[in-house]
């Protein structure tokens, strides 16, 4: 199986300064390791052969001399390994002096890139001893007994994975305007790799990691950056050994910094989702670049995921204070879209359907705040509680408390004798099937828009992007409304919305954390003596689930062999059985449900995903789902 997940290794030796011998011992054994993990590249820090800090002691030709004989040895030593290796040394070519990447496998120097931009303010003085490399193309030189390509033209590509193709750069190189890296990812690198000997000031750090997130994002790639460690001499500066790797503008992996230990950071990247961004941002090679690049073949092979940290819920953010900043964006979104249609439809009322579950929960605190910010008030919001044949009073007591903690007008309407008198208008004989379920969503509905006409309102949808995906909505019925403000928001991030936005209102937060414990229900079945209340995930199965699919399924286009193995490296408490049994049941689903999404009421985008007929999502209603399924069972 392609997993399009390459692993890499970002590694900061224990380097002695000018102790050449002892450096590339360290070197070897944490190439060894990387090997070891299973890594198919590990790159090392900026001159870490010989150190950074050497001052004007790079010009000993003693120093030169050692640096190109332990590289040997290092080549010897590494010869039986399959593992790339990125290490940075001093190298003289025609009486002048380059810091270099050398890049090598299984015993064979690959290439050397030098380093194109060499500062020379504040603490750095590398133009004192170095000359610039940026004008260095199409040379080849002899390093370490080895005839080698060098210059800053040189691409690494793996004969195995097609879509990786390496860029590597030193230090400097990122800090630029216009980096080497810019130009390698429009020649088509997926991966670049700086090598540096950056110091740490207060601040740097966190400067220095937004802007290889910010990299990574710009150029869709991966970016792997390792830095010289505490082993450098502090005669002026401090090395804190900082290594980040960063994936489309997000950071996946990163070291603690200040350890005189030897430390590795590993992790995978994923060249489908970086290649799926690539072919869907048209913009991204709609310039070509007049640079041309010498392109060297190397091996590597796909990966299992291990080091990398796959989110349970793609949509939540793990972090506390960034799942905070996701909610409160998202609701001002919702909030924002729906006073916008408010203001242009010159709306006096909104009409809600509330159950006392999650979704008209959050619709119901999307309208009270759009009501207020559009100049009404509070009670411009109908929260209308409609019981039918299976709702219970507990939730029914729920969704009216709810209704009157937001301040909106609480209308109560049973539907329970017009959906009877409809059911036997078609002779029905009362058997619990689909039609009788349906018949209460559509006239719910019905009670909803007839009541939005008598008010000279709108109806707010509370329909969410789960059901939508997996058409667990009632064609004509709860799929219906004048405006849906969750059409855009996956299931499990309604929860923690819900709990944010009522978190400092006493009247509404015990409300809502008693919606957020109760488990979703449409409760259109009657609960039998002794049964148990209707419960959706034992219908569709659980929304962690589904909610993981539809996140790669829409957001990456992934096969789904690839999710299933993503899946079950997130989700330890299901079996991988049970993992590929609900991912058959998602694709289903999810393929035949599409003529329900075909005709949505608008709805606001707030994320990457959206299922909008009229935005991301397009896709014929008769297709089908024999391709996805087999993949599965191969």
């Amino acid at each position: 199986m392609n997993t399009g997940l390459v692993r890499v290794a970002a590694a900061v030796p224990a380097v002695s300064v000018g102790n050449i011998k002892k450096n590339k011992t360290s070197i070897a054994a944490m190439i060894v390791d990387a090997e070891d993990n299973g890594a198919s590249i590990v790159a090392f820090p900026e001159l870490c052969i010989t150190s950074y800090t050497l001052g004007d002691l790079f010009r000993q030709r003693s120093l030169l001399e050692q640096s190109e004989k332990f590289l040997a040895e290092l080549l010897e030593d590494t010869k039986n390994l399959s593992i790339l290796v990125i290490v940075g040394m001093p190298v003289l070519v025609n009486d002048k002096l380059y810091n270099t990447a050398v890049v090598f496998q299984k015993g064979q120097i690959l290439g050397v890139v030098p380093k194109a931009y060499l500062p020379n303010y504040s603490e750095y003085y590398e133009q004192r001893w170095f000359a610039s490399g940026i004008d260095v193309v199409e040379e080849t030189i002899n390093v370490a007994g080895q005839k080698a390509p060098f210059g800053v033209d040189l691409l690494f590509e793996c004969e195995l994975i097609p879509a990786l193709v390496l860029g590597v750069e030193l230090c400097e190189d990122l800090w630029v305007p216009f980096p080497p890296h810019g130009y390698q990812a429009m020649a088509g690198a997926t991966l670049f790799f700086n090598i540096s000997a950056s110091n740490e000031l207060a601040g740097k750090s966190e400067y220095r990691e937004e802007m290889i997130k910010h990299q990574s994002g710009r150029f869709v790639g991966g970016y792997v950056y390792v830095s010289a460690g505490p082993g450098e001499s502090t005669t002026d500066t401090v090395f804190g050994g900082h290594a980040v790797i960063a994936e489309n503008g997000y950071l996946i992996e990163k070291s603690k910094r200040f350890s005189f230990d030897a430390h590795m950071t590993l992790t995978e990247i994923d060249l489908h989702r970086l290649s799926h961004d690539r072919i869907l941002k048209n913009t991204f090679t709609s310039k070509e670049t007049k640079r041309t690049f010498r392109r060297i073949a190397f091996l590597a092979q796909d990966a299992q995921p291990k080091f990398r940290r796959v989110e349970k819920m793609p949509f939540v953010p793990a972090d506390e204070h960034a799942r905070d900043m996701r909610c409160s964006e998202v609701f001002n979104i919702q909030v924002t879209a729906l006073e916008r249609r408010l203001r242009h439809t010159g709306s006096k009322h909104m009409v809600i359907g509330v159950s006392g579950g999650l979704d008209s929960a959050l619709a119901l605190m999307v309208a009270s705040e759009a009501a207020v910010r559009a100049g009404l008030g509070k009670d411009a919001v109908i929260g209308v509680v409609m019981p039918g044949f299976g709702s219970t009073d507990a939730t029914q007591e729920l969704a009216r408390r709810l209704v009157t903690a937001t301040g909106a007008t609480l209308k109560q309407i049973s539907i329970v004798n017009a959906a009877k008198s409809h059911l036997e208008d078609l002779g029905h004989g009362g058997q619990t099937d689909v039609t009788y379920e349906n018949a209460q969503a559509r006239e719910r509905t019905q009670v909803l828009m007839d009541l939005a006409n008598q008010y000279g309102g709108i109806v707010v949808g509370t329909g969410d992007l789960s059901e939508l995906a997996l058409g667990f909505c009632t064609y004509a019925g709860d799929q219906i409304s004048m405006y849906g403000v969750n059409a855009g928001v996956a299931k499990t991030l309604i929860k923690e919305i819900v709990l944010f936005v009522s978190r400092d209102d006493e009247k509404l937060d015990p409300i809502a954390k008693e919606i957020v414990a109760i488990p979703p229900s449409p409760e259109l079945l009657p609960p039998g003596e002794g049964s148990e209340r209707q419960d959706t995930q034992k219908q569709i199965g659980p929304y962690d689930l589904n909610d993981f699919f539809m996140y790669y399924v829409l957001r990456f286009q992934m096969p789904p062999k690839k999710i299933l193995l993503l899946a079950t490296h997130a989700f330890d408490e299901y079996t991988p059985e049970q993992i590929k049994e609900q991912l058959k049941k998602f694709y289903k689903r999810f393929i035949a449900s599409q003529f329900k999404r075909s005709c949505m009421p608008d709805g606001p985008k707030v994320g990457s995903v959206s299922l909008s007929p009229r935005g991301d999502w397009r896709m014929p209603s008769d297709a089908e789902a024999d391709m996805w399924l087999s993949e599965l069972e191969e």
